[in-house]
């Protein structure tokens, strides 16, 4: 077995599980070894069956099977399988369904760990379907039991058959890449022990030192790339923008420029200028702020500037709605100014997409704004100098440079609405220079926070009814999509590796389709309901955002996709369930889609936790307005990882899947890895080295991969 090899290669994989695999970026042995679990269960801790709390948890018992197996058919296609076990101070009787294949499992005599829930029928105690490990002599059972993230078609059983199978061949198909400096440094285990120990961890500590090593990779490859990108754009060129009088563009605004807008405008100004040479260093800048701080002005004066020198500047966003809204309130003012602007997105129609494209092949267009689509093969610019991605954090740096190398010679401004501290901008941006807008507008409302409970639920629909009749629109915002079995977690604190066990205060998330139903059918029937989220294909969420913004949807039960999305001036209320299970800065991006019209708004945090943690953060949320003061907390109390991923199913580095590390508490490890990887790249800057060989190799791989999803 080999770590290519592809995954239909396994036992057990054929076709249809191959391409159940694949659609969720399985291809090969490799990366089934990287789907790491999502949780683990505590089986160690073993109960006696006269000590069981019945607490509804699932806990353990060491059981012999005391009767023989009965098989009944209860209804057609539904059949049970009965019997009774026990332990030295009592029995329990055991229920199976449509597994009657066990009879020949649960042998009289035989011994079993158990793992399921106890339930009292009458004087009876009972378990249902509970998972079982046969009891060997002199084999001892794993106390943590790994849990996987599902999709369809694969189940718990299957994969950790896979993952065993794998494991047991994985001396031959890991070679460590990391040298032995940085190993010693930072006091990692091994590659290959990381990797069997994450899977099957025998104890806490190993685990945890499993978990170190593998977030050190991800973020140690996240900070090659980052580096190596920083240092080629060191190297780059890009035309002088002599003349950047942007007084005709002011006069057009009907507000006068924060200064803080005035102050990122100047340095991206004097970027684009520099000492007046016919080629300057290539700018490469980010400027981050609030949602609603004014980003998007200092990317139209930048591209005006740009324009009225004779070159064209295209802006990239994530969502055609986002693209249509930034189109139809700039072409107004490039027309003022007589300069040409256009939309390109997935969905312009194929004749005005061909004369699209010629008119930018030929310089016709001075202003492109579009999607994905301007990186595509086909779009060909006659003299690009500046390109600027909008919402930076749902682009990676690869799909940045893939539009910037539509010309050998250009100017890249990013912006993100994401408040990041300076000194963690400086590692995950590291790459740009940093302009910050750390003002609002004035004029900007405050958006109060309120921290409720269940208990508040009526009065929180009256509020919803009462903003509706008023003519406002409301979000509601779920952590999940569908609800599950799995939605019933074991909350622990936003520790990525849940140890699950009884200690635990059992919640249950609200998920959106589901959610958006019952308000639909039984709490606001006559009111317009809908849902959105990252599933549903892309013209489906804009045509949504568009009713909504237009007033023909009342109340969006939404994920947290509407963090980038179209401005609805008129939405006031903003309701966040399960508020304990986001993130400090996530919640403030939620809290921002409200507040951006004239009447008063609302941001409602929905939470039953009884974590004091989590009790502490959305406190902080309630009484703190400002960003970066947020983005500080969070980063005291979380670490890095909330700031790589606020929806998980993003890649947003771009350049390696930050799995572990997206939740990494530990912020020291981020600075190490990116020291580490400084320290190599000074000495070897291509990594040619022979001892660097398996490192470039890695960091091809992951490029490879990550090239599928850009494209």
């Amino acid at each position: 077995m080999k770590f290519n090899d592809k995954i239909g290669t396994l036992r057990g994989v054929g076709p249809k599980y191959e391409k159940c695999f694949n659609q969720n970026g399985i291809y090969t042995v490799g990366d089934l070894l990287y789907h790491f679990p999502r949780a683990y269960q505590n089986r160690g801790d073993i109960y006696r069956i006269i000590d069981t709390p019945m607490d509804f948890f699932p806990h353990s018992y060491i059981l012999t099977v005391g009767s023989e197996p009965k098989a009944a058919l209860i209804r057609r296609g539904m059949s049970i399988l009965k019997f009774r076990a026990f332990d030295e101070t009592g029995s329990v009787n055991i229920t199976y369904f449509n597994q009657n294949y066990l009879k020949e499992v649960f042998t009289i005599g035989s011994t079993f760990r158990f793992w399921g829930k106890m339930t009292r029928e009458k004087r009876t105690l009972c378990m249902s379907s509970p998972a079982y490990e046969p009891v060997i002599p002199n084999k001892r059972l794993l106390p943590l039991t790994p849990v996987y993230p599902l999709f369809n078609g694969i189940n718990q059983k299957l994969i950790s058959k896979l993952i065993g199978e794998v494991l047991a061949e994985l001396d031959n198909m890991v070679d460590e890449h990391l040298p032995d400096s940085v190993l010693d440094k930072m006091n990692l285990c091994s590659l290959p022990f990381a990797l069997k120990n994450i899977h099957t961890p025998p104890n806490e500590n190993t685990l945890n030192a499993s978990i170190k090593r593998l977030s050190f990779d991800e973020l140690f490859f996240f900070a090659l790339s980052v580096s190596q990108i920083k240092n080629e754009a060191q190297q780059y060129m890009a035309p002088c923008i002599p003349d950047t009088d942007i007084t005709d563009y002011l006069n057009l605004l009907p507000y006068e420029l924060t200064d803080a807008q005035a102050r990122a405008i100047g340095e991206i100004l004097l970027d684009l200028s520099g000492d007046g040479s016919p080629f300057v260093k290539a700018m490469n800048r980010i400027v981050v702020g609030d949602v609603g701080s004014g980003k998007t002005v200092c990317a139209s004066i930048a591209s005006y500037a740009v324009c009225k020198n004779g070159y064209q500047a295209a802006l990239m966003v994530p969502t055609e709605i986002l693209a249509n809204q930034h189109y139809s309130s700039l072409k107004k003012d490039f027309d003022a100014l007589g300069l040409s602007c256009e939309l390109l997105t997935g969905s312009t129609p194929a004749r005005e997409k061909r004369a699209i494209l010629q008119r930018i092949e030929n310089g016709e267009t001075d202003f492109i704004i579009g999607t994905h689509a301007l990186i595509q093969d086909g779009v060909e610019f006659a003299r690009l100098g500046l390109v600027i991605t909008d919402e930076q954090h749902r682009f990676g740096v690869r799909q940045r440079a893939r539009l910037a190398e539509k010309s050998k010679n250009v100017h890249v401004l990013v912006m993100s609405a994401t408040p990041i501290p300076r000194t963690l901008s400086l590692m995950i941006y590291g790459d740009l220079d940093l302009s910050l807008i750390d003002t609002m507008p004035p004029g900007r409302k405050r958006v109060d926070t309120f921290v409720v409970d269940e208990s508040y639920r009526q009065r929180l629909n009256k509020f919803i009814r009462k903003q509706v009749e008023e003519g406002h629109r409301v979000y509601i915002v779920c952590p999940s999509v569908e609800e599950k079995e799995s939605d019933i977690l074991d909350f622990f604190d936003y520790n990525p590796f849940i140890i699950e066990d009884n200690d635990k205060t059992a919640i249950k998330t609200k998920a959106a389709v589901t959610y958006a139903k019952e308000l639909k059918e039984t709490v606001f029937p006559d009111l317009s309901v809908e849902f959105i989220h990252g599933k549903l294909e892309g013209k489906e969420k804009d045509k949504i955002m568009v009713d909504f913004a237009e007033g023909k949807i009342d109340i969006l039960v939404s994920t947290t996709v509407i963090e980038v999305g179209v401005n609805v001036p008129n939405a006031t209320l903003m309701i966040v369930e399960n508020a304990e299970r986001f993130g400090l800065s996530q919640l403030h991006q939620l809290r921002g889609r409200v507040g951006r019209g004239k009447d008063k708004s609302y941001c409602i945090l929905v939470s039953s936790s009884e974590n004091e943690k989590s009790k502490e953060r959305l406190e902080i949320m309630r009484t703190v307005y400002d960003g970066y003061t947020i983005a500080e907390r969070d980063l005291e109390m979380r670490g890095p990882g909330d700031f790589f991923s606020s929806d998980p199913s993003i890649r947003q580095s771009g350049e390696t899947n930050l799995n572990l590390s997206k939740t990494c508490s530990d912020s020291e490890l981020l600075h190490s890895a990116f020291e580490c990887a400084r320290d190599i790249l000074s000495r070897d800057r291509t990594l040619s080295l022979p001892e660097n060989a398996l490192l470039k190799s890695k960091l091809n791989i992951i490029a490879e991969k990550n090239a599928k999803t850009i494209n």
